[in-house]
């Protein structure tokens, strides 16, 4: 099955990408809990396919990196375009952001919701970023574990 998984297109894995996310974001219901979590499957995935088509060498960490920054970038485009429709309501003032349906993070109605856009909108791609590569650091270990149990 993981032999399958590693051989698909990158075109393929790239459509299947964007469909889990945008499942994982419907599932939160526009909050990305789920994207963070997936980053961990995600990194197992992108240094399983690097090791599989390269040598071992310091572009893989470039690469890592590289993908694991556009799936996090991804997941910011996703939440600017749920979220940053609501970013005007910051210069309404008869925005009532008491009955938004954020939570009050903040003792401020106005500042948590300022709270929640910036957490919603930049810190979740970034702890998704953090969980991808944290997942690709530990299969690095894992793997590079394996070779020298193998010599």
């Amino acid at each position: 099955m993981t032999e399958k998984l590693l051989k698909l297109d990158a075109k393929i894995v790239v459509i299947l990408y964007v469909l889990i996310e945008i499942i994982c974001v419907g599932m939160g219901m526009g909050i990305p809990i789920l994207c963070i979590l997936f980053g961990f499957p995600l990194g197992w995935y992108i240094v399983k396919k690097i090791c599989t088509s390269m040598e071992y060498s310091h572009l893989m960490f470039y690469k890592i990196l590289r993908l694991s920054f556009l799936a996090s970038v991804f997941t910011f485009l996703i939440m600017i375009v749920i979220w940053g429709r609501t970013i005007p309501m910051l210069f309404d003032p008869m925005s009532d952001f008491q009955n938004f349906g954020h939570p009050f993070i903040l003792y401020d109605p106005k500042i948590s919701f300022i709270g929640w856009l910036i957490l919603m909108i930049f810190i979740s791609p970034f702890l998704q970023l953090l969980t991808t590569i944290f997942a690709s650091f530990i299969t690095l270990i894992r793997i590079e574990q394996k070779n020298s149990n193998n010599i």
